[in-house]
């Protein structure tokens, strides 16, 4: 466990290396951005004291090295366009962004699982082909489009959804909570559909094939109902490959909370890191990706460590002893 554990740690450093390098790799500087540069009024002296005030007149390699100082003592910086600490911003959209990513991601899971099942049930029927060509399609579409799609049809013509923000400033109490899940609903129902179809395919071809043992066969020899036997004894065997699949999925979906907060504005990380690559704030696209990182390798490791729990088979297996 040990060993384990120092490989994710390595994986995390080289990581946040990467992060660092990631945004002083891109063209422009946050002062030219924010400021205009010369082209704005701004002299040479004027620059050179921005620059400093937030180190980017040091070298790269000092820059890196403040970089690690700050962040073994919790420290990523100030944020360039907010001029405040890039923990306080981070801390201020994390939240709504783990809402989101929570609620669509177990949704996914949910309806992908259950409708992957459904379908191995009835496998090689017209139904089975029906939902395939139809998760198939859906996946196919991207993010942005669908939420186009969500906002145009619920927002736009039946008026149900708002399709911006994440909450307005004279909601409290139980009105603030029906607000915040108001404004949730198209952007989550964007994720759900977006990541739906990997759940659905994998639960899909775990439960065919679990369908096919032998423990399932007796079941049905017994038998037992059609209902029982898939939930009771066929679906807790198919879910393992899906519960692997779910911390490998964290990624894709992060990734698509970019674009989907970006076009209904909600004040997620997504859309922070959307505005800090408009402006290249150096410390708060570090910080933010630096989050995300950490976020998908802690996944990975706690599905690391805790898939032998669920998995016997795992458990009782030793490496085979050398031969005398």
């Amino acid at each position: 466990m040990a060993l384990r554990v120092g490989q994710y740690a390595l994986v995390l450093a080289v990581a946040a290396t990467i992060n660092f390098a990631l945004p002083h790799l891109a063209p422009g500087d946050p002062i030219t951005y924010l400021y205009g540069g010369t082209e704005q009024g701004l002299t040479p002296a004027q620059i050179d004291e921005l620059g400093a005030q937030y180190g980017l007149d040091r070298p790269l390699i000092e820059q890196y090295g403040a970089f690690w100082s700050g962040l073994v003592q919790g420290d990523l910086g100030i944020s360039v366009e907010h001029r405040q600490p890039v923990v306080d911003v981070l801390a201020e959209h994390l939240p709504w962004t783990l809402a989101l990513v929570g609620v669509s991601t177990g949704l996914s899971v949910l309806l992908g699982t259950l409708l992957g099942a459904w379908a191995a049930w009835r496998w090689g029927t017209r139904r089975d082909t029906a939902a395939v060509l139809s998760v198939l399609a859906a996946d196919a579409m991207p993010g942005f489009w669908i939420a186009m799609v969500l906002i145009a049809v619920f927002a736009v013509q039946l008026g149900w959804f708002p399709s911006y923000g994440a909450t307005s400033i004279d909601a409290s109490g139980a009105a603030w909570l029906t607000e915040v899940a108001q404004r949730m609903a198209l952007p989550a129902a964007t994720l759900v559909i977006a990541s739906l179809g990997g759940f659905f395919l994998l639960s899909r071809a775990a439960m065919v094939t679990v369908l096919d043992e032998p423990f399932v066969r007796r079941a049905r020899a017994a038998g037992l109902r059609d209902r029982r036997v898939a939930l009771r004894h066929a679906l807790p065997n198919a879910l393992l490959p899906v519960y692997t699949n779910l911390t490998l999925a964290l990624g894709a979906v992060l990734s698509g909370a970019v674009v989907v907060e970006t076009v209904f504005a909600y004040p997620g990380l997504g859309r922070l890191i959307f505005d800090a690559v408009t402006v290249r704030d150096y410390p708060l696209l570090q910080g933010a990706f630096l989050v995300v990182t950490v976020g998908i390798v802690l996944a990975n490791l706690v599905a690391d460590l805790t898939y032998p729990l669920l998995d016997p088979r795992v458990r009782r297996a030793r490496p085979a002893l050398e031969p005398a």
